[in-house]
């Protein structure tokens, strides 16, 4: 049986795990948090949350056990088979990660853990959060999901990139990160009520 390493306050854990119940995989949690302890490090090489465990081995990156879970179980697809749906929907999820997610996560330690940011990088992480949320505007469809009629990598990317990222804006900013995408916000009130997300959720 596939093993799930990590703990339910990552919201990559949370990710990888909404995926594993989308699909229908059985699986059992490890609790496990980021450490840079070799024994760790064997399995994720950065020690980072989660990594999943096969018989093959270990696979850390989100991203990657997502590809992975779609190669062992055809049934159920994260992704579009299509190249080019597949390819935009592996470009929105990038684009969430790297130009809102990661970006948000600057300000992450003073959000939630008293820890000072300066002004700079507060101004910094605003601007460039605004020309993020201008470049994923351009990529969603909302109709009813993320790129299309069915369910996908990318809303359950967007569950958990916005649950964080909207999270740590709200507190440093006291403002909606979502203010000028009320799709995206319609769409986020729908993937919470998905069964996947609900069961993740809800073990939290």
């Amino acid at each position: 049986m596939l093993k799930l390493h990590g703990f339910s306050r990552s919201n990559y854990h949370c990710l990888a795990k909404a995926c594993l119940v989308a699909k229908d995989i059985p699986f059992e949690e490890v609790k496990a948090v980021p450490n840079q302890e070799e024994d760790y490090l064997s399995k994720s090489p950065m020690g980072k949350v989660p990594c999943l465990e096969t018989d093959q081995g270990f696979i850390s990156e989100t991203l990657a056990i997502a590809e992975y879970l779609d190669g062992i179980q055809a049934d159920k697809p994260l992704l579009p088979t299509d190249p080019f749906a597949r390819a935009k929907n592996l470009e929105l999820v990038l684009h969430l990660q790297l130009d809102i997610e990661l970006v948000a996560r600057r300000c992450l330690p003073a959000a939630f853990f008293g820890a000072s940011v300066s002004d700079e990088i507060k101004a910094q992480t605003e601007l460039d959060l605004e020309r993020g949320i201008a470049a994923i505007s351009r990529l969603y469809v909302c109709d009813p999901y993320a790129t299309g009629d069915t369910l996908t990598l990318a809303d359950l990317y967007t569950f958990y990139t916005f649950g964080l990222a909207g999270a740590i804006v709200a507190k440093i900013y006291d403002k909606d990160l979502l203010a000028d995408l009320p799709e995206v916000k319609a769409l986020m009130s729908r993937l919470a009520e998905t069964p996947a997300i609900r069961e993740v959720e809800a073990a939290k």
